[in-house]
């Protein structure tokens, strides 16, 4: 049976304020360690994010500030900015109750602002670990009245390498302090961490199976490489999320594929590790109200993102492992509410798939989606194979330096007729020879856009060259050329590359 906050020890005051944000009874992370807290014990928590832990230390930090004493009475370490800026916010509901002062230090933010606000009374601190360094260095912070330690997400600081920062910051604290461990997952070196900074800590663990399967319906979709984005598409046209958090590998593979998507007319942007703080705080407002529907994002992002109403989560790049998978997923079907997780895997990705259906002990269902190939069509496709591109000649135009990018005119814009073999956007008139467009791989033209074949011949090479020139010099009204001979044309093709 559930138990009321009251009976966790909880003040009514604090009780009133957690009504007026509707939130009525204590998860069970919650129940197990906000009564051992409230006595002032140390504690190692063990729960996935989404089980309601951000409140399981933040209530009885709130009940135990002293707001007449100015002094930092509470500390929060996070391993990212997203994570710290998730605590602030949850902080912030809280403070109508006792009206205490809350800084917010992570990298990104002005310093200078950030010491201004601290010649006021502080009583609870919530950063990054080298911004609370930073601070520390700057002699602009003071842990010497320090009561209350938190280390949220300790794994995943231990995953980042701040192990030897995280150590520096708790060796500016006072002795008798009581200190809080909040982990997903525990690692020897959390483990002996906490052993030599910890004074005989009770531990709680909270199993995640209610997160992971019971509140979410999850599905894995098979997919090619050559045929990922276009799944994508059709995942997106088929299931309509309202709002959905896209998962990738790399930063360089997210910002490519918002960009697609944007081509597509999807409302999406990208956040990753390479953005600055102004541009992820913006990126996150215009998601939480609505203006963005689809956050393209890296794993930077699984921790500590809470958005109300997401409804999908869509893994475009399988993730490396059952933990990861399920931080990722646990952004939807969060308090009490269903989601879907949706991850596309490629024959290549079934022993991460095997491992990560172990870690979470179930098998997931498995399907394959049924392509349109007249309205798909993936720069990838066209690499090694015949009647696959598009003949589009634009294409040389758009080169990005040898890189593979996500084809921006792999599938037609809304109200833009295709081009190539499966449509009618082509009007010129060519000849057998201009046909040899449609009917062989890529051109040297478009090297740019990494669709060269590399088995072409020569003589292909020459004959592709000569039809380039031929298609594109009758249409230039500009062109003075004439009847020249093909390697003349050929010269001004490679002159204006």
């Amino acid at each position: 049976m559930t138990m009321s906050f009251k009976e966790l020890g909880i003040s009514r005051e604090m009780q009133m304020m957690l009504l007026e944000n509707d939130i009525t009874e204590p998860t069970p992370i919650q129940e197990k360690a906000i009564p051992l807290l409230l006595e002032g014990r140390d504690v190692i928590a063990q729960a996935q994010t989404g089980t309601g832990k951000t409140f399981a230390f933040l209530l009885p930090i709130a009940e135990g500030i002293d707001t007449s004493n100015p002094a930092v009475q509470a500390l929060v370490v996070a391993p990212t900015r997203e994570l710290a800026i998730q605590i602030t916010q949850e902080a912030r509901r809280l403070q109508g109750y006792k009206n205490f002062n809350i800084l917010s230090a992570y990298g990104g933010q002005d310093v200078e602002k950030q010491l201004r606000r601290l010649k006021g009374a502080i009583h609870l601190v919530i950063g990054t670990p080298g911004r609370l360094l930073d601070h520390l260095r700057r002699k602009s912070l003071s842990f010497k009245q320090l009561r209350m330690l938190v280390l949220d997400e300790a794994d995943q600081m231990l995953h980042m390498g701040f192990l030897a920062e995280v150590e520096a910051i708790i060796k500016q604290t006072p002795e008798d302090r009581q200190t809080m461990f909040f982990s997903a997952t525990m690692p020897s070196a959390i483990k002996a961490l906490a052993a030599n900074y910890m004074k005989k800590p009770s531990n709680v663990k909270v199993q995640s199976e209610t997160i992971t399967l019971e509140e979410i319906k999850q599905l894995v979709i098979e997919t090619t490489d050559r045929s990922r984005q276009a799944v994508l598409l059709q995942v997106l046209k088929d299931y309509n999320p309202y709002m959905a958090i896209i998962f990738c590998r790399t930063k360089r593979r997210a910002a490519a594929l918002n960009e697609a998507l944007q081509m597509h007319g999807f409302k999406t942007d990208e956040l990753h590790g390479d953005l600055t703080q102004g541009k992820r705080e913006r990126v996150m407002r215009d998601f939480r109200r609505g203006a963005v529907h689809y956050l393209v994002a890296t794993d930077v992002a699984a921790r500590g993102l809470d958005v109300e109403g997401m409804t999908h989560v869509i893994n475009y790049d399988i993730p490396q492992d059952a933990e990861a998978y399920i931080h990722r997923i646990g952004r939807t079907g969060r308090a009490g509410q269903t989601g879907m997780a949706i991850t596309l895997a490629t024959p290549k990705d079934r022993g991460t798939l095997g491992l990560i259906e172990k870690g979470i002990r179930m098998t997931i269902q498995k399907t394959r989606l049924k392509l349109a190939e007249d309205e798909y069509v993936l720069q990838e496709e066209s690499k090694g194979r015949t009647g696959r591109t598009s003949g589009n000649k634009d294409n040389k135009s758009k080169g990005q330096g040898g890189k593979k990018p996500y084809h921006k005119e792999s599938v037609p814009a809304k109200g833009q007729a295709s081009k190539g073999k499966f449509g009618e956007g082509k009007k010129e008139k060519q000849g057998k020879k201009g046909n040899n467009n449609f009917k062989r791989t890529e051109s040297k033209g478009n090297r740019g856009d990494g669709q060269l074949n590399r088995g072409e011949t020569k003589d292909s090479k020459s004959n592709s060259q000569f039809n380039r020139a031929d298609a594109k010099g009758p249409k230039r009204s500009d062109s003075k050329r004439g009847k020249a001979n093909p390697n003349t044309k050929n010269t001004h093709s490679r002159n204006k590359r």
